[in-house]
């Protein structure tokens, strides 16, 4: 569908609805340098400052290229005696938002649920449970709290735990989106609001199954959202004022898989694949290059499209399994190299992870499958190299075990649902794990209330962040002089 052109610029939208409301609970940080003797708290806090020298961000999800990949150098190649060391460790509420790091600051979103007789009666009348969205902003050395800011947020979707999206921040400004549909530019150093739109009031749209989950993608002065509705699934807004600047696509629900910018035959292409289709845009008028029809089970849309080389472009889901397109330099619909054509749950034929996105080296994808096996494909043809449970830690086939890979140097970094971090190498040959060390609770749950974790780390500083539903920790990945 040909982009339309947006007719008027941001609401302005205060927080009034917070001015009855009890505020929110003082979070304190309880970590290492707390702990510590003041004596001592200099000398460690000059150790803790080395981590910063030099050092690398993760202002958004995935990381600064928006590839995944960690380009740190100075990182250990196995873990000290006794597991790495943990710097601090800061109370926070549930969500499965990763943390994004950008200088000396880290940013999270989390939640609360309103327990309130008021808002107990409002629950039971509407459905809806009431509660709170927040967005913290840490120190990233100490994990101290320097600014919050809180709204509500009464959730309508399945696994209402809190916000799915990790803030992005670009310049002087951090972005947010809820699980309900909220968008919000605030300032990065105080959290002030500069615009805000709220999805489902903006485009008259409702929450989808499982929330509001795209992370929003920055491609020059725009950002790039899936919002969902009659021509206004993917929309893009001027990154500074909020005013609409192009909206394309149609479907029913956007799904949950984040725009992505490609380079293909000389131009940027953006990726968008909601659960109708994969599509084509260019990325400066929303302008349709090209559809593939792909009607995804559920809506589940999730793992990152990627360029396997400089034509050929790979998607996963859960249920449905893989697609390959070899893309043409005229920028026509592509062609179909294969496509998982009869898939279940257990007989898979390609990958079919639930939310992790497969990494690519030497021509094969690693990635946890429906089952919790991680698996090496063959990209070009689809053929299954090996599985192993290993990488995900299960003794067994578990639905929905899910590993996220991060790529480093020439080895990768696993955090699992567990609340493993383990060291590896990846290759046609095998898993080879270098180390492993747990570092996290699995305190959240899924449908059939096993104990998980599932929320992407940030790479950073030397260090990884890692969260749970009820703390965020910073861990030291440095290598010792």
């Amino acid at each position: 569908m040909t982009a339309r052109l947006a007719q008027r610029d941001a609401p302005s939208i205060t927080e009034r609805h917070f001015k009855n409301r009890s505020p929110p609970r003082k979070m304190r940080s309880t970590g290492l340098i707390m702990c510590v003797p003041p004596f001592l708290r200099i000398s460690l806090l000059l150790t803790l400052s080395v981590h910063f020298v030099n050092a690398d961000d993760w202002p958004q999800w995935f990381g600064p290229r928006g590839d995944g990949v960690w380009r740190e150098t100075g990182i250990v190649e196995k873990f000290p005696a006794g597991g790495p060391a943990v710097l601090w460790r800061t109370p926070i509420r549930r969500g499965y938002a990763g943390p994004a790091v950008s200088g000396t600051r880290v940013y999270l979103m989390d939640r609360e649920i309103d327990r309130s007789p008021g808002a107990k009666r409002e629950s039971a009348r509407t459905g809806a449970q009431a509660g709170g969205e927040r967005l913290l902003c840490l120190d990233a050395q100490t994990g101290k709290t320097l600014w919050e800011k809180s709204y509500p947020a009464a959730y309508t979707m399945s696994y209402p735990a809190g916000p799915r999206v990790t803030p992005l921040v670009d310049g002087e400004f951090v972005y947010t989106l809820g699980a309900e549909g909220m968008l919000i530019c605030r300032t990065k150093n105080d959290g002030e609001e500069v615009w805000r739109h709220d999805f489902k009031k903006r485009y008259q749209i409702k929450t989808q199954t499982w929330g509001f989950a795209a992370s929003p993608l920055l491609h020059g002065n725009n950002l790039i959202c899936l919002a969902g509705g009659d021509g206004t699934t993917a929309v893009a807004f001027n990154k500074v004022t909020g005013k609409e600047v192009w909206r394309a696509l149609s479907a029913g629900q956007p799904g949950y898989c984040p725009p992505r910018i490609i380079r293909h035959a000389g131009r940027e292409i953006l990726i968008v694949w909601h659960p109708e289709s994969v599509n084509a845009l260019d990325p400066a008028n929303g302008r349709t290059l090209w559809t593939v029809p792909w009607k995804i089970r559920f809506g589940l849309t999730i793992p990152m499209p990627q360029m396997i080389d400089e034509e050929h472009l790979f998607l996963s889901s859960f249920y449905n399994g893989s697609m390959l397109l070899r893309l043409k330099k005229d920028h026509t619909t592509p062609e179909l190299v294969y496509r998982t054509e009869k898939a279940s749950e257990r007989q898979t034929t390609h990958l079919h992870g639930i939310m992790n996105t497969a990494v690519l080296r030497d021509g094969h994808l690693f990635a946890a499958c429906s089952y919790g096996q991680f698996r090496c494909m063959e990209a070009l043809s689809g053929k299954r190299v090996w599985e192993s449970f290993q990488p995900v830690g299960l003794e067994k086939p578990t639905r929905w075990g899910t590993v996220f890979v991060t790529p480093h140097e020439d080895r990768y970094f696993l955090f699992t649902e567990k609340g493993d971090l383990a060291i590896a190498r990846l290759s046609p040959k095998g898993y080879e794990e270098i180390d492993r060390a747990h570092v996290i609770e699995p305190n959240g749950a899924d449908l059939r209330q096993r104990r998980i974790v599932w929320s992407h780390p940030a790479y950073a500083n030397k260090c990884v962040f890692i969260r749970n539903d009820t703390q965020v920790i910073c861990i030291s990945l440095a290598k010792k002089n």
